[in-house]
């Protein structure tokens, strides 16, 4: 993507935010946690390199697990500068600025408050070309509320199309939606925190299967060797990582509250 002095070539999207692509450094770093687990349940459940070889494509497949949720971090991240974004705009526009001078001068403003390689810097920046390249501000909007995927910003679209179209009152139109996203927002982060504790709870209680069964084999070497020699015991180290696994995803949805 080329870079322009004042803003960002207009010749193409900022970004698809409705795909998230992993880089080379996220592949190498989740692709090593996920195989550094498949062996540490090889050797938990199983004590056998054939398990491993087999859990080791599972392991290696671990940046794609991880790709919805780093996705889902910066959809977050989106939502809450494109908040900060409106107020900026809402500010000039109550300044006197029509509604193409707000976009420019809100530029220069998130450069100041979130630096020039910010997401929602970049996208304004991206749309104030656009509309000097004779596109409607609806338009522009649109786009980014299609390529964002994000709610707010589709509602924010839908009702600032309708505004301009019935020529009803921006400032007041604008503000309101954005206080009404804001409130929103603000639930997300409360439920956010409220569960903090529970999610930091989620990350022990799934470390510890792994913890007792070491520490059980360090004091008292020879006391598993059962379940992994028999296949009694075979089968049942099986069901146990069913059960472990099955747990791993009740709690991430119970956990996982959306609004």
């Amino acid at each position: 993507m080329d870079f322009l002095k004042g803003g960002i070539s207009s010749k193409q999207p900022v970004w698809n935010y409705k795909d998230y692509v992993l880089s080379l450094g996220e592949w190498l770093v989740y692709g090593s946690i996920g195989i550094l687990g498949a062996g540490a349940a090889a050797y938990v459940f199983y004590r056998s390199m054939e398990a491993f070889l087999i859990f080791f494509p599972f392991g290696a497949g671990y940046p794609l697990i991880m790709r919805r949720e780093l996705k889902k971090r910066r959809l977050a991240q989106l939502r809450s500068q494109f908040l900060e974004a409106m107020a900026v705009l809402t500010s000039f526009l109550s300044a006197g600025y029509s509604i193409e001078n707000a976009f420019s001068a809100s530029v220069g403003e998130l450069e100041g408050l979130f630096g020039g390689d910010e997401m929602i810097t970049r996208e304004f920046a991206y749309m104030e070309n656009q509309i000097h390249m004779n596109q409607t501000v609806e338009q522009v909007i649109g786009e980014f509320a299609e390529r964002s995927g994000l709610e707010e910003v589709q509602s924010f679209a839908e009702v600032f199309g309708a505004a301009k179209r019935s020529r009803g009152q921006l400032i007041p139109i604008i503000s309101r939606t954005t206080e009404i996203i804001r409130e929103k927002g603000e639930v997300k982060s409360q439920i956010q925190d409220m569960t903090a504790s529970r999610r930091m709870e989620q990350k022990i209680m799934n470390r510890m299967p792994f913890a007792i069964i070491l520490y059980v084999e360090i004091t008292s070497p020879g006391f598993f060797d059962i379940m992994y020699t028999t296949w009694t015991g075979r089968i049942l180290m099986t069901c146990c990582l069913g059960i472990y696994l099955l747990s791993l995803w009740l709690s991430k949805t119970i956990l996982d509250i959306e609004i």
